[in-house]
């Protein structure tokens, strides 16, 4: 309500109840009046509030500029302009929330084992190869100890195993990270190697050298320096 219909309200009521005649005030008493009638606190409450303010501004924003009068010429160039924005927008979005979990995850669950997918630790794999030569499966016992060695240094974050390593090229990795051990890597490899492609069967005794050779690791300091 004004101040213009609030006088007129106050005006209105002297003039129905008790038959008064209708009221003139001056100058002074109608300013005060309307302030009174404004200090109501249902005036208040219908005022908008911060948050209705801001959204009205921005509609108002987004309307003004895409119903602004643009040039014949501009106009789909304008429109195709926009959309590449929104398209840049939801691939940088993308690319910056969506690509960290890929990457921990292909980190976490690195499978691959010299072109084999092999999900297990290096201490699964040392139990395994236990079994395994108990058994008295030497081949299946070397191959797996092998491959907990390597699973095992990859762990430690001293040598990366992924897609594409060869059992030579880890030998050779590791030999950089414990270098005292170069001679005996390049023999574990080779029998990794003979066992996995049939070219002579394994032993008790290729496996227990492979087995101490893990062992040792396990307990070994890198050579840091080489590593840098």
């Amino acid at each position: 309500m004004t101040p213009g219909s609030a006088l007129t309200a106050v005006i209105s009521t002297g003039a129905i109840f008790g038959g008064a005649a209708p009221l003139s005030p001056d100058r002074d008493e109608a300013r005060e009046w309307a302030e009174r009638e404004l200090a109501d606190p249902r005036y208040a409450a219908a005022e908008p509030t911060l948050l209705d303010r801001i959204a009205r501004a921005v509609s108002e924003f987004f309307e003004n500029l895409f119903s602004a009068e643009l040039p014949d010429t501009l106009g789909p160039a304008f429109a195709i302009i926009a959309a590449a924005v929104v398209a840049v927008l939801i691939v940088a979005g993308l690319l910056i929330w969506g690509r960290p979990r890929r990457v921990a995850r292909s980190r976490d669950t690195a499978t691959d084992l010299f072109g084999d997918a092999d999900e297990r630790t290096a201490a699964e794999l040392r139990r395994e190869a236990a079994a395994a030569a108990s058994a008295g499966e030497w081949d299946e016992a070397i191959v797996l100890r092998f491959r907990a060695l390597a699973r095992g240094l990859a762990e430690r974050t001293l040598v990366e195993v992924s897609a594409g390593t060869t059992v030579h090229g880890f030998a050779r990795a590791a030999a950089r990270a414990f270098p005292a051990e170069g001679a005996r890597m390049d023999a574990a490899a080779a029998a990794f190697d003979d066992v996995r492609y049939l070219r002579r069967p394994g032993s008790e005794g290729v496996y227990r050298s492979i087995a101490a050779l893990d062992d040792d690791l396990v307990r070994a300091r890198p050579a840091l320096a080489e590593l840098a």
